[in-house]
């Protein structure tokens, strides 16, 4: 084995997110580009390349056309701009619902091409069997239950999940069996708080809150609602900043200086050299 080391920090691993079960609250938000993964990289135990990349950065209007191959490429790119913070990267619609095998295969390729350290499944009840079958091959898993964007085409759009009822029961059932399968943290997403406390109190791994409950063992969001970037969020989202109105400024003041010539000045071009 070579002594020589290719990273000089070492990376949040599967167990250490693992081990902060009830302890000090674990911070991820989502990530898509170097440049955002290099500035949130300081503040973040993990950053999620979330699915929601085909939303947020494509412009589609949901997550289901996502493709294996524009996970692999904005896992890449966090990858290079991060340095501590694990790196999840998610599975997309199609990528692991037809078995376990093939399940395995495509989180192989990702993790092999991006070199992250786990990828996340949408838990429901028949994908249990499969993070217990990636997990046992080396694949770290976290599941994802409450509010599934996934399934937004059977659900009939994005609604909150387990007010009551048989619904309520089958979350929390996804959420145990997501755990005893291996999983090594659950998002809890899009449900009544207290079912949200209840998932994190009977299950034995960390839950990842995001529109949940503050008991949570953590909270995501997704950074570029949470910067203030579209005009409409969901109710679960605290706006940090508002960089629409802040890039909408800077482009007009630029666009300003450019008909009135002011944009380039002396400062910002090349002269010859005299003689």
């Amino acid at each position: 084995m070579s002594s020589h080391r290719q990273d000089q920090v070492r990376r949040v691993a599967a167990p250490d997110i693992a081990a902060r079960k009830g302890k000090t609250p674990i911070v991820c938000l989502t990530a898509y580009t170097a440049p955002v993964a290099e500035i949130l990289d300081d503040h973040c135990d993990l950053l999620l390349v979330g699915d929601s990349v085909g939303m947020v950065v494509h412009g589609l209007p949901n997550t289901v056309g996502v493709t294996l191959e524009m996970m692999i490429l904005h896992g890449q790119a966090v990858m290079r701009g991060s340095k501590k913070a694990m790196v999840v990267v998610d599975m997309p619609f199609g990528s692991y619902e037809a078995s376990a095998e093939v399940a395995y295969a495509n989180a192989a390729r990702m993790m092999k091409e991006t070199g992250a350290q786990a990828v996340k499944v949408e838990a429901g009840e028949l994908i249990a069997g499969t993070i217990e079958y990636m997990v046992k091959r080396g694949i770290p898993v976290m599941g994802h239950v409450g509010l599934r964007p996934q399934s937004v085409l059977v659900d009939g759009g994005f609604k909150a999940k387990g007010k009551g009822g048989e619904e309520r029961q089958r979350i929390l059932e996804d959420a145990r069996a997501s755990a005893e399968a291996g999983a090594f943290a659950v998002v809890v997403e899009g449900v009544a708080e207290g079912l949200a406390r209840e998932i994190t109190e009977v299950i034995a791994v960390p839950t990842i809150g995001i529109g949940a409950s503050a008991g949570c063992d953590g909270q995501v969001l997704v950074a570029d609602d949470m910067l203030g970037l579209f005009e409409w969020t969901p109710k679960f989202v605290r706006r940090y900043a508002d960089l629409k109105g802040e890039i909408s400024r800077a482009a007009a003041a630029y666009a300003e200086d450019v008909r009135a010539r002011r944009f380039p000045g002396p400062a910002e071009i090349y002269f010859a050299k005299a003689g």
